[in-house]
């Protein structure tokens, strides 16, 4: 279980109302949705409740039982509805990788609702864990702004991205980051959820 730190509460209220929201929405009992999501029931009422903060592997397994985008789930980074928006440096949302004390935080500049699109910034140093396997509907992509960093698809390889390089996968493929030679690394994680797997041209190149 992840605990809220002060500035933490107002998002995990927030996620933990939209979690409530969409369950009773869509008719699941508290222990249906905990079983089906993987998750302990007690950890499912802190979080409905705004007294536990989820990590990302959990908010995707929720989105996956409720059958709603992960955005669905997060308030927007960008505040109210605007044709124009931004998110200053440092000011995303904060979500933990895993419920792992050490687990990478990641920072929602886009994580909305009303689009099917997600982009996450990872600033991620040699002490915090990120080998966590991720897998969602959609397409995934990784740009990395500088380091080096090794992406694993399973069933498919490993590649290592250098700075300035960009992969995309199908996000329904179980996938994970690992560090390369334990240095920092900071990278960008783009996800369209709208897109069906195979249909990467989506992205363009």
């Amino acid at each position: 279980m992840t605990q809220t730190t002060d500035d933490e509460t107002e998002l995990a209220v927030a996620i933990g109302a939209a979690v409530r929201t969409r369950r009773e929405a869509a008719g699941l009992s508290m222990r249906a949705l905990a079983s089906s999501a993987g998750i302990s029931q007690p950890f499912l009422s802190h979080l409905e409740r705004g007294l536990s903060m989820p990590s990302m592997v959990t908010i995707y397994r929720l989105a996956t039982v409720l059958n709603v985008a992960p955005g669905e789930l997060m308030p927007s980074p960008l505040g109210s509805p605007s044709r124009v928006a931004i998110v200053r440096a440092g000011s995303g949302s904060p979500v933990p990788v895993s419920s792992r004390p050490d687990a990478a935080i990641g920072h929602a500049l886009l994580f909305d609702r009303n689009t099917s699109l997600e982009v996450t910034e990872y600033r991620l140093e040699p002490e915090v864990h990120i080998s966590e396997w991720f897998q969602s509907s959609g397409l995934a992509a990784v740009y990395l702004i500088s380091g080096s960093l090794e992406v694993e698809v399973e069933g498919e390889g490993s590649w290592q991205l250098e700075a300035g390089d960009f992969i995309r996968h199908d996000a329904d493929l179980r996938h994970r980051w690992l560090l390369v030679d334990k240095k920092p690394a900071h990278a960008l994680l783009i996800l369209n959820h709208a897109v069906a797997p195979g249909t990467q041209q989506r992205f363009g190149g």
